[in-house]
């Protein structure tokens, strides 16, 4: 006959105390062991080890913060740096281009007026944000407006010279008319034997013409152009263009020099706005807003 066990409600254990008692004494001798022997040091060294991955894990975010902001700032010093860089290499253009255009005038009057220091106006550097698609106009889009200080009519120069007007501002951009389109006009000198003249943009695509001239006029190819001042909108000095060719026409009595500019608009994206006093007597904001017919 089959005997019949009893069934057991309660598993029946040490109590929570003594387990708790048992943990602390095993505690105690595990430090005491790892303060005066060094037999758990290969255990140590095991379980960092094993864990160490998952410190990595776990610092992982950390650390591609600390990467991104560390290479954010990097790239926002190098374009500080940059954009200082292009400044003061188009601020030495210039200084050195209207050195050259002060030789040729007598040495008194330079000591008398000053004009070297007289040429150097205070300048907004500023960046092409885009160029609009208009095959019948010759314009840049700049990232500063009327809240930088610019204003219609100022000249725009690169470090080869002159290269256009600003044409229309708005509070954070500016459009500006570049040299060689036909609404822009600017007085010219030239360099060699100091013949006042004015420079349109041409009809020729990256040229400008110097019109109106008699058939005997003295500009051969090779003569440099400069702004002779005239006007009050661009200082004297400025590099213009490279005189290609004069077209003489005997039956009018009449010749038109093509010219190739000095500066290039295609090539940089960064530019100085020269703030010059745009308040001239004559000049009202039509003729500023289609490029100024200086004279």
């Amino acid at each position: 006959m089959q005997e019949t066990g009893t069934i057991r409600l309660f598993k029946r254990g040490p109590t929570a105390e003594l387990r708790l008692f048992v943990f602390v004494l095993m505690s105690l001798a595990l430090l005491v062991v790892d303060s005066r022997w060094p037999v758990l040091d290969p255990a140590r060294q095991a379980i960092s080890v094993v864990i160490y991955p998952f410190q990595r894990i776990m610092l992982a975010p950390r650390d591609l913060i600390s990467h991104v902001q560390n290479w954010t700032d990097a790239a926002a010093l190098a374009s500080k740096e940059k954009e200082a860089l292009q400044r003061q290499r188009i601020e030495l253009a210039q200084i050195s281009t209207h050195a050259a255009q002060l030789a040729t005038e007598n040495e008194q009057l330079r000591r008398l007026l000053n004009v070297a220091d007289a040429v150097l106006q205070p300048s907004v550097a500023v960046e092409v944000l885009y160029e609009p698609p208009n095959a019948f106009s010759h314009h840049l889009i700049f990232n500063k407006g009327s809240s930088s200080g610019i204003r219609p009519g100022m000249p725009v120069i690169d470090e080869g010279g002159v290269v256009g007007q600003i044409v229309r501002v708005t509070p954070f951009t500016s459009e500006a008319a570049l040299l060689t389109d036909d609404k822009v006009s600017i007085p010219v000198q030239a360099l060699r034997n100091g013949l006042r003249l004015i420079a349109f943009g041409g009809n020729m695509s990256g040229k400008v013409e110097v019109r109106y001239l008699t058939a005997n006029v003295d500009l051969v190819p090779g003569d440099t152009l400069v702004t002779s001042g005239i006007g009050g909108l661009f200082p004297a000095g400025l590099s213009v263009a490279v005189v290609d060719e004069v077209r003489r026409d005997a039956a009018s009595g009449f010749a038109v020099a093509i010219a190739s500019p000095l500066s290039h608009p295609e090539r940089h994206r960064h530019f100085l706005v020269l703030r010059v006093d745009v308040s001239t007597p004559g000049l009202n904001q039509e003729s500023a807003r289609h490029g100024s017919q200086a004279e």
